[in-house]
């Protein structure tokens, strides 16, 4: 049950993702909130990387940081971004209906290069905390930089101030 219940959230705000992913025109692309900050490119290919992180976590019970291939997408063209997280959805989708529910409480490990980055933690709250709520973080950034490029911000949960009625 628990891991139904998982999977129709992954399957609701995957959606949400593709929405605010098919919001970013390439013209915003390059903009940055400040030197600190990734460009909205950057950020955008971070959140539809997340997604290839899901068989790690899911059907493994640790996750070497630095053997992780990123495979970068070109991100000057948002097109490009929608289509990498489009392909990473899939195996996050294919991983999730994989995923063993018994083994929601085994403790799952990230390191890189032996360096514990994050210690034993049961994989439910991995997945609620590293997967989902990670990702969240970085789609409301993806808001913002939407906002501040004069761009419309897409409803997630109800309409925006964009939407008329």
């Amino acid at each position: 049950m628990i891991k139904e219940l998982l999977i129709s959230e992954f399957l609701q705000e995957a959606e949400n993702t593709r929405k605010v992913l098919e919001a970013i025109p390439d013209s915003a692309l390059g903009w940055k909130s400040s030197e600190k900050t990734w460009s909205t490119a950057e950020l955008a290919s971070h959140v539809a990387t997340i997604y290839a992180w899901y068989p790690e976590v899911l059907l493994s019970d640790a996750f070497e940081l630095s053997e992780f291939k990123y495979e970068r997408e070109n991100h000057s063209a948002s097109e490009n971004i929608l289509k990498k997280f489009e392909e990473n959805f899939a195996l996050a989708k294919e991983a999730f209906e994989k995923l063993d529910e018994n083994k929601l409480n085994t403790p799952w490990t990230m390191t890189m290069k032996e360096k514990v980055l994050i210690p034993p933690t049961p994989k439910y709250n991995i997945i609620r905390t590293t997967l989902f709520n990670h990702l969240y973080h970085h789609r409301g950034e993806l808001i913002v930089y939407l906002r501040a490029t004069g761009n419309k911000v897409p409803g997630f949960y109800g309409p925006t101030a964009d939407d008329k009625f």
